[in-house]
């Protein structure tokens, strides 16, 4: 089996991804606070912004493909940390970029929805980024800076992401779910749309991109355009508790460290033609669900 390297596995998505992987990959992956261990999968304690480490893996290890999930995800994060997400987000981006353009071997970087400003969805691979926070203007950079050094690779764009969470990276359904079962309201916004997937789906998106391959930008959103209000009110329906637990409230309304932007729905139909295939979300967090309770 041909080797897929992944960065940031004990993070939410990565974690996910390592398992997704193995069925057609041997898999390594990366982490560096969080030491977690995965079934199958061999992991190594790396310092991705030091790039003579990281050249030091690639030649251990010699992978045939890579996928750099690892970043400082949090927006609140970035936009207070300014300096230390930056190295995270865009240095350690560049580091990958380098090696896998000095081994021409595919690449799949995960970049985020969250580099459109919200105004002028949906958004295809063609439209100008324009980020309202320095999380989306920092994988702005990195999908630039990458592209310049090796224009092979594939930059993935992520939607809201929910799923199993890894030991030590929850993803916001695990806190929804405590809650509602718990009986304790849950406010969410009316005026915040996205085009959410589970982590296995966008999993199988980056492998897709992978495997074609994909060159340049490619979105991995969901099918259904939805706000956090109305997800919340399927999930309560799902787990057949009362929706009234879930209340309306307003982005507009709330003053946040890093601005959200209101609608980053993206069309996916790119990557819809290739193959990439969300089932709906009702169908999705019944698997996830059930996964959870067995």
């Amino acid at each position: 089996m041909k080797k897929l390297l992944v960065t940031g596995a004990s993070g939410f998505l990565g974690w996910n991804l390592c398992q997704s992987a193995q069925a057609n990959w041997q898999v390594y992956g990366t982490y560096c606070s969080h030491e977690v261990t995965i079934p199958g999968a061999t992991l190594t304690k790396i310092d991705l912004k030091d790039f003579v480490a990281l050249k030091q893996l690639f030649t251990e290890i010699k992978p045939d493909a890579v996928i750099h999930t690892a970043a400082a995800s949090k927006p609140n994060f970035c936009q207070t940390h300014r300096e230390e997400a930056y190295a995270i987000n865009v240095t350690a981006a560049v580091n990958i970029a380098r090696l896998c353009s000095e081994r021409n071997i595919p690449c799949a970087f995960t970049s985020t929805d969250l580099v459109f400003d919200g105004k002028n969805p949906w958004y295809q691979e063609t439209d100008s980024v324009c980020p309202i926070n320095y999380y989306g203007e920092q994988k702005a950079i990195a999908e630039q800076k990458m592209s310049e050094i090796y224009p092979a690779i594939a930059l993935c764009r992520m939607p809201l992401m929910f799923g199993l969470a890894s030991p030590v990276s929850p993803s916001f359904l695990q806190g929804m779910v405590s809650n509602l079962k718990a009986g304790k309201a849950i406010s969410l916004f009316i005026d915040e749309f996205r085009t959410p997937a589970s982590a296995t789906t966008a999993s199988q998106g980056l492998l897709l991109a992978l495997e074609k391959p994909v060159q340049g930008i490619l979105h991995l959103g969901g099918k259904e355009r939805i706000s956090r209000y109305d997800f919340g009110l399927l999930l309560a329906n799902i787990l057949q508790l009362p929706t009234d637990l879930i209340k309306p409230g307003k982005q507009s309304d709330v003053v946040m460290v890093a601005p959200r932007s209101p609608d980053t729905s993206l069309d996916s139909s790119k990557a819809f033609a290739l193959g990439y295939q969300p089932l709906s979300l009702k169908q999705e967090m019944n698997k996830i669900l059930c996964s959870i309770n067995t």
